[in-house]
């Protein structure tokens, strides 16, 4: 076990460790909760050592059946350590996604951790033209339970249901941030903004919502130290409509139907040409956004706003390029996405063609 310089325990307060705290949200979350009067001991859980000082590491795989020995004096568990990049493979993301979740749960109720804070996303709750602006925390779970990263989220959302129904003693909080966005957060969301111009579907109202990672992590630390019930929405006030974004993000959009749109990166998908199946695109084309109820009532509030946000995401992703998710130099971006509206006008017309030979 390596440790690093800690901080003398105190009498009162939980001890709570966080998995994934060697960087990104969990990392940032371990040094707010490593200042915290109200905890007594934070213990940094991750596959390596990372910089945060004043907390106890613990360097263990999560997927490892012996973390449960690692957790023998913890309170509360705070699970981070998720994949979610657009780059890794499908099979290998949801492998460690799950079965790391899964390890988390069972070892905390073997352990008798008594609480574990899972954090998920807005995604489960599915993007469609149909959503209310905001989504309540309580609205159904209708993303499709399919390869994407938000059938990840979904398995992780009933293995919490699951969870407190095998293990009475143990309660599990969900927490759905919006498009996170932050140094290091590379999502299919954040990879739109790479591409020379913006893809919207004719039609559609997407209401832009972002969480920065600075502001999931204090949404978590009020989680924890106030015992905040789920689940938990996370995002900044309000939402940005397309004429902000594109004014925002000086990109011209580019404009095409819902079925072409989406036929075309299904089938651009299945040539593996792109990372994520076109259901992904249904988070950049219509509203997604989330209510964040509770946190409000316990007097949290986002440090960031939306357009400061973009605007962030916006320097972060400068000088890189891609297009329906895939990375790819400046010059081919440019290319692709003129032959992408050259696909898609030849694919609409082919379709009304077919359309017409059936009607005859």
């Amino acid at each position: 076990m390596a440790t690093g310089k800690v901080r003398p325990r105190r009498s009162k307060g939980p001890v709570v460790a966080v998995t994934g705290a060697a960087s990104g949200a969990g990392r940032l979350l371990a040094a707010r909760l490593a200042g915290h009067a109200e905890v007594r001991k934070v213990v940094a859980v991750d596959g390596h050592r990372g910089d945060v000082p004043g907390v106890t590491w613990r360097v263990v795989d999560i997927r490892d059946p012996l973390l449960s020995n690692r957790l023998s004096d913890v309170d509360v568990i705070v699970h981070l350590d998720i994949e979610a990049s657009p780059e890794a493979d499908p099979r290998e993301r949801r492998t460690h996604n799950v079965r790391g979740a899964q390890t988390v749960v069972m070892s905390a109720a073997a352990a008798r951790v008594r609480r574990v804070v899972m954090v998920t996303s807005a995604m489960v709750y599915g993007a469609g033209p149909g959503n209310a602006v905001p989504l309540p925390e309580d609205a159904p779970l209708l993303a499709e339970a399919n390869e994407s990263i938000a059938g990840d989220f979904l398995e992780l959302e009933d293995l919490a249901v699951q969870a407190e129904a095998a293990h009475p003693g143990l309660k599990v909080t969900v927490v759905r941030p919006a498009a996170l966005v932050g140094p290091g957060v590379d999502t299919v969301v954040t990879r739109h903004f790479e591409a020379p111009r913006l893809l919207m579907v004719k039609g559609s109202d997407p209401a832009w919502q972002f969480c920065h990672i600075d502001d999931l992590a204090s949404a978590l630390e009020t989680v924890v130290t106030q015992d905040v019930d789920g689940p938990v929405g996370v995002g900044c006030e309000g939402w940005l409509g397309p004429d902000e974004v594109v004014e925002i993000t000086g990109k011209r959009p580019f404009e095409l139907p819902a079925a072409v749109t989406f036929g075309m990166a299904q089938r651009l998908h299945r040539l593996g040409m792109t990372p994520a199946p076109a259901t992904d695109l249904h988070y950049v084309a219509y509203p997604w956004a989330v209510d964040c109820a509770r946190l409000r009532a316990a007097g949290w509030k986002p440090s960031f706003d939306n357009a400061t946000v973009l605007l962030a995401l916006m320097d972060e992703t400068a000088g890189r390029h891609a297009v329906v998710g895939r990375r790819v130099g400046g010059k081919e971006a440019t290319m692709a996405t003129a032959a992408g509206a050259t696909v898609a006008a030849i694919g609409a017309a082919a379709a009304i063609r077919r359309a017409r030979r059936r009607r005859r």
